[in-house]
């Protein structure tokens, strides 16, 4: 809308100009045709009713809401200018403002245009996620391909996903395997292998193979959904500074009045009524508050959508203004900081035995269970060598397996298989279990035929970007602690290996609030970082809840940030957006205020005396000016990195 005004009122306004007297005095020409006096009248008041509509309009709404702002400065500066120059044209004075108005008016929509369009450009993060789905999806019938449209798939269907395609809806892989591209979602560049049993979620697209998708989510179920409500509620929330923001523009407005009517008292004083109006006019346009108004929704909106794209979605945006002033980042350990799922460490074997034929009869004996151990044992074992048949598999209630393996009987279970069999740890081992048991790892034993024949040690796969998560958070000035359900000994491994200043272990998932209430009782800010199910407490309680690995499930109500992926060096993204937001925050309002304070008494005409004023047009052009200066300054976010590649070197 502003665009078409800006464009029509301009091509009004050029024959305002010309046939100005003021005008045609300046450039020494003369035009002398019949009603030529009357052109700038005409075209003058098409202008302020048609181009002043939005001004017009903006200022009434202010004054029914009782929230007075730019809108109405600029509908009083063109009234004024408006109504002196139609009764100057009508013979009822000699104050002609024809000129300045159409040129004010003109200037005013051009800076709307492009402050509107800044904050288009923002606010299109929620049109990029809506493009991120495709309008068709390949639906299999049986042996049939149809091509249907995506709003037509209900759950249960299966689509065809082709190498190059998007994912329509989020689903389960039901044939096939592929690597996804789910940088649209999470924030990670590397493509994800995903097989069978595997959830993809909608937009994110397959790299290099065909899948087959069984979908269980559809519309505003679907994890892009989520985000698109979490961006948009996040775009529209205020903040601190907004309200700071806000006060600070009822203020100026009240300001720009009082200071529009002393000069037109001023000038009136030394009998100059032409230029009171004047500079009454220029008082009301420089003062508009517009830079000060766009000073923190453009950051919101920047910041909101820059996060969004690299999987760090704010919930809540005072959680997001906090995190700048963090301290202390709490970390729940499985899920988190480690992955999860146990993976074999380590293995040895008594005299006689070789410790990947131990691993090998292990795994064999575990072949047939699906305990999350079992299946570590056997991919250790498989990636060593072959794993022989078993056979007779029998599980042991709280103490292991058994199996018949090669014709020997091998179990394996931990110390209370070892206590029923009346077997002591073997000597040559003990050094070694010992050492494994300090680190936190678990240790499985290994019994064939009666005799234990050697050891098998697991742990809780740390991440590999995890010791890059906590060196950044030590930069950054923030102490680390661990908080876990596991043993002291298992924490503690964990947390020597990582680096970590303090560790919480044997906490229920039920007192890990109370231990964030600990730290922060000891005066220190808290971010706690888990994985927002049995954490709900905790995340509540902190100072910031960051909710990790959230990629598929947006819908997390204790966090206030929630990151898409599993990489806890996406928390480095969160403190280093907090930090970069705030600082265009406050160099955006500094600007604004400082801007006024210097522009307005200019305005007024307090340097006439040495014969410098500033018409309203060039007040219009200042204005509007400080407005785009706030919405560069804004736009520099854009280059902030919050990729977790990026956490290690801090911004």
């Amino acid at each position: 809308m502003f665009r078409r005004l800006f464009w029509w009122n301009l091509v009004l306004a050029v024959p305002v100009l010309v046939f100005s007297e003021q005008i045609q005095e300046w450039f020494g020409y003369s035009i002398d045709v019949a009603g030529a006096s009357w052109v700038a009248p005409v075209l003058g008041t098409v202008i302020y009713l048609w181009g002043g509509q939005p001004f017009l309009k903006g200022g009434v709404a202010e004054v029914r809401n009782r929230q007075p702002g730019m809108m109405l400065l600029i509908a009083l500066a063109i009234t004024v200018a408006y109504a002196s120059s139609l009764a100057s044209s009508l013979g009822w004075g000699k104050l002609d403002f024809w000129w300045e108005l159409a040129a004010l008016i003109t200037v005013m929509l051009l800076g709307h245009w492009q402050e509107m369009k800044a904050i288009g450009q923002a606010q299109g993060a929620l049109a990029a996620l809506a493009e991120l789905l495709p309008d068709t999806a390949e639906l299999v019938d049986g042996d049939r391909i149809d091509q249907v449209p995506i709003s037509s798939l209900e759950v249960g269907d299966v689509v065809l996903v082709r190498p190059g395609g998007r994912v329509p809806a989020d689903g389960v892989v039901a044939d096939g395997r592929a690597s996804f591209d789910e940088s649209m979602i999470t924030g990670e560049s590397r493509p994800v292998r995903r097989g069978e049993g595997d959830r993809v979620v909608a937009g994110t697209v397959s790299t290099d193979s065909s899948v087959r998708v069984r979908i269980d989510a559809v519309g505003d179920d679907t994890a892009l959904a989520g985000i698109q409500r979490m961006v948009a509620d996040a775009q529209s929330s205020n903040s601190r500074a907004q309200a700071l923001a806000d006060r600070a523009a009822a203020a100026l407005f009240y300001l720009a009045a009082g200071a529009a009517i002393v000069t037109m008292a001023a000038w009136l004083v030394v009998g100059d009524g032409a230029q009171g109006v004047i500079r009454t006019v220029t008082v009301l346009v420089i003062a508009c508050p517009h830079a000060l108004g766009l000073a923190i929704p453009l950051v919101i909106s920047i910041s909101t959508a820059t996060s969004a794209r690299a999987g760090i979605l704010v919930k809540d945006r005072l959680a997001l203004e906090r995190m700048r002033t963090i301290d202390a980042v709490l970390f729940d350990k499985t899920g988190t900081l480690t992955k999860g799922n146990h993976v074999v460490v380590d293995h040895a074997a008594t005299d006689g035995w070789e410790p990947d034929e131990v691993l090998a009869l292990a795994a064999a004996a575990e072949a047939d269970s699906e305990h999350p151990v079992a299946r570590a044992i056997v991919t250790a074992a498989r990636d060593v060598g072959p794993v022989p048949e078993g056979a007779d598999f029998e599980a042991l209630t709280g103490r292991g397996v058994r199996a018949v393996v090669n014709g020997r009987t091998v179990q394996v279970g931990g110390p209370a298989l070892l206590e029923e069999l009346d077997l002591v740890e073997p000597g040559e081992l003990r050094d070694t279990v010992a050492r494994w048991r300090n680190r936190g790892g678990s240790v499985l034993w290994v019994v064939i035929d009666n005799t234990a024949a050697g050891a098998v040690t697991l742990a809780d796969e740390i991440r590999p970007e995890s010791r890059a998560a906590v060196d950044a958070l030590h930069e950054r000035g923030a102490k680390v602690v661990l908080i876990t359900g596991d043993a002291r000994q298992v924490a503690d491994g964990v947390a020597r290996e990582l680096g970590i200043d303090e560790v919480f272990a044997d906490v229920l998932p039920k007192d890990k609030d109370a231990k964030v209430a600990e730290l922060q009782n000891r005066g220190l800010r808290v971010a706690m970082v888990g994985d927002g199910v049995n954490d709900a407490p905790a995340l509540a309680r902190a100072d910031v809840g960051i909710a990790i690995g959230a990629g598929t499930d947006v819908a997390i109500e204790s966090a206030g940030v929630v990151l898409a992926s599993s990489d806890p060096r996406s928390v480095i993204g969160v403190i280093d957006l907090s930090r970069a937001t705030y600082r265009k925050m406050i160099q955006n309002l500094v600007w604004a205020t400082g801007y006024n304070l210097i522009a307005i008494p200019v305005a007024a005409g307090v340097f006439a005396f040495a014969g410098f004023t500033l018409p309203p047009a060039a007040a219009a052009v200042a204005m509007s000016l400080s407005t785009i200066i706030v919405a560069a300054n804004a736009q520099l976010l854009r280059r902030l990195d919050l990729r977790p590649e990026s956490a290690a070197e801090p911004h």
